[in-house]
């Protein structure tokens, strides 16, 4: 057999109508068969919503799940945490009651608890970066930071 026998097929040109058209009905079909969920589409929108292109992430340094030596006896310790992005660090107790915990250095800040599609929960430091919150976090959660002009989120942990 010969070359010319073979039908020389055209690279696939993805800015061409047929292509274009392709994917179009491809997606149509998709729509019908294979919806997204409400759900799943309501929880990618709130998800993108809890993104802060201008905030820098606060690496979680240490937890005491992890960390630190377990006390023989003991029961309903609360959860430590602690996170830092730079200067910044961030110390939280974590209980069935509620979180408290303190920024470092020692300023006011507003902190926000996030935790998957509900809302955030608005939490004030005081002066000396103070906090406390008397809903504890269930399922993942971060925190949000505004603390002078920075804007921090820590790390989603499971609590």
């Amino acid at each position: 057999m010969r070359d010319e026998d073979f039908p020389v097929e055209e690279p696939f040109d993805e800015a061409g109508s047929d292509g274009g058209l392709l994917e179009e009905e491809l997606r149509q079909a998709a729509a019908i068969l294979d919806p997204v969920p409400a759900e799943v589409r309501q929880l990618a929108i709130d998800a993108y919503a809890f993104h802060d292109l201008d905030a820098r992430i606060a690496e979680l340094t240490f937890d005491s799940l992890v960390d630190a030596v377990a006390v023989r006896g003991a029961r309903d310790v609360p959860r430590m945490l602690t996170f830092r992005a730079g200067a910044l660090s961030v110390d939280v107790e974590v209980t069935g009651d509620g979180l408290m915990g303190q920024v470092l250095p020692p300023q006011p800040a507003r902190i926000e608890v996030l935790g998957g599609p509900r809302s955030a929960v608005p939490v004030a430091a005081d002066a000396m970066g103070r906090f406390s919150s008397d809903t504890p976090p269930t399922g993942p959660f971060a925190l949000r930071l505004r603390a002078g002009g920075d804007v921090v989120v820590t790390e989603w942990l499971r609590a």
